[in-house]
């Protein structure tokens, strides 16, 4: 009887020991853990017999425990990657206390065969945490031997080949006086956050069947059209002689951006040609003053504006098709802005638009307007002409009878695009825009972005692309 009682105490000391731990656990849904890291990134692995190990530090800084209901590896036990949770080696676990203020290592190995035939660029997976409801996740990144990896460089001059694909980490440089160019075919891949920063010269030189693409690392099927993945490629004051010819640039926070505050330097120059720029989370094409030739271009779905041109400068588009139907959010921006100014925490740096024109040109989206004007009379001139194009404008706050801004000016039709929807902006068979061009600027441009003729049919259409019927 006496260790029958014994028992039931033991029991019941236990009990409540339990439930006392189980009353200090945190169980307010907004209660989330913290990380050492938000991207375990391994730089390159050359051999299948893995790689070195890297550590995780998983943070409960709340004043009571925290339970991970589980946490897990997104691949499963087909990763290339392996854990060892909290000591246990394993893809998979669950129910893990972590004491309040206290916290747990997580280790990290990868393996990947950089001789198969199939292996992929980057190597990824995620670390899964389920905890009080919420989903948190850490990014797993590793790099087979195929791949240039680029990280915080400022290079010199060179030339990169498609010999194999080029990865940017940390951003980089090409120095002032020093040119970059990349040949046809080149693949540029930027991980999260990282910048093409350019002070001396770039050359993009891509062809029709091998343009030259830039976008983010993560080559899953659910990113191919997620913006912001990486920064963009920006022309720093001073940069001269810019081109890039066929290329694709893709899924960054500004596609192109040129020129910048405080320098005394010379703004930018480029010219951009049979080049698309596409699902950015600003802009397609921004500049401060900078000067910019571009012709069959496509700049579509971005957040803000495809294009931006601000502080004045010198501007000629022609057969370029700018397209926002964008979809993430309300976007309350016009497709193109123009502007003398640029403000900067209500600093004003100004600049003469010496030109801006626009020919044979299609600026078009879902919005009532999709031009915006803002000029200070103070700072100067203020040139610009739209000529032959067609324009999704509000005709009542937007005077287009001025024939010294506007010539033949087409407003308010559908183009007929083939499919916004699926970002293919080609001209469908009953396209309003077909052979309403001016056929004196489509001779200085006879081949279309797809290097279809536009003179040799009844008239140019508007836009980057010619439609050729069978």
């Amino acid at each position: 009887m006496k260790k029958f009682i014994q028992y039931g105490f033991l029991l019941l000391i236990v009990s409540i020991f339990i439930r006392c731990e189980r009353d200090n656990l945190i169980t307010d849904p907004n209660a989330k853990l913290s990380f050492s890291h938000d991207t375990i990134l391994f730089d390159t692995v050359f051999t299948t017999i893995g790689s070195t190990t890297k550590q995780l530090k998983v943070y409960n800084r709340h004043n009571r425990d925290i339970e991970i209901a589980s946490v897990y590896l997104a691949g499963g036990d087909r990763s290339n990657f392996r854990l060892s949770i909290d000591g246990l080696s394993s893809y998979h676990a669950e129910n893990i206390l972590i004491r309040e203020s206290d916290s747990i290592f997580i280790f990290v190995e990868v393996t990947i065969d950089p001789v198969a035939q199939n292996n992929p660029l980057v190597v990824q997976d995620s670390i899964v945490f389920i905890t009080n409801g919420n989903v948190q996740d850490i990014d797993l990144v590793a790099w087979g031997q195929d791949v240039h990896l680029i990280n915080s460089e400022i290079i010199k001059t060179q030339t990169w080949t498609n010999d194999k694909p080029y990865l940017i980490y940390n951003s980089m440089l090409v120095d002032t006086l020093e040119t970059l160019t990349i040949n046809e075919g080149t693949r540029v891949y930027f991980h999260r956050n990282s910048t093409l920063y350019v002070s001396g010269t770039l050359i993009v030189s891509g062809t029709l069947e091998e343009p030259v693409t830039f976008q983010g690392d993560r080559l899953e099927s659910m990113y191919e059209y997620i913006p912001g993945q990486w920064g963009g490629m920006y022309f720093i004051n001073g940069s001269q002689n810019n081109k890039i010819d066929y290329a694709e640039i893709k899924n960054a926070v500004t596609g192109i951006h040129l020129g910048n505050l405080y320098s005394e330097d010379a703004p930018p120059t480029l010219e951009l040609s049979n080049t698309i720029i596409t699902h950015m989370n600003y802009a397609g094409v921004s500049s401060i003053g900078a000067t910019i030739s571009a012709y069959n271009c496509v700049v579509s779905d971005c957040g803000f504006y495809c294009t931006i041109l601000t502080a004045g400068g010198k501007y000629d588009f022609n057969h370029c098709t700018f397209a926002n139907y964008w979809g993430y959010s309300n976007r309350i921006t016009p497709n193109v802005m123009i502007t003398n100014f640029y403000n900067l925490n209500d600093t004003l740096f100004t600049g003469e638009l010496v030109n801006a024109g626009f020919g044979n040109c299609i600026i078009y989206g879902d919005k009532m307007t999709e031009i915006g004007f803002d000029f200070l009379e103070e700072v100067g001139d203020y040139n610009y002409k739209f000529d032959f194009c067609l324009l999704k404008v509000d005709i009542s706050k937007l005077d287009i009878s001025n024939s010294e801004y506007f010539n033949n000016i087409f407003v308010n039709t559908n183009p007929g695009f083939f499919s916004y929807n699926d970002f293919n902006f080609q001209l469908d068979t009953l396209s309003y825009a077909k052979d309403k061009g001016s056929i004196e600027i489509a001779v200085k441009f006879p081949l279309d972005i797809l290097q279809n003729s536009r003179i040799e049919d009844t008239g140019p259409d508007l836009g980057a692309y010619e439609r050729i019927e069978e």
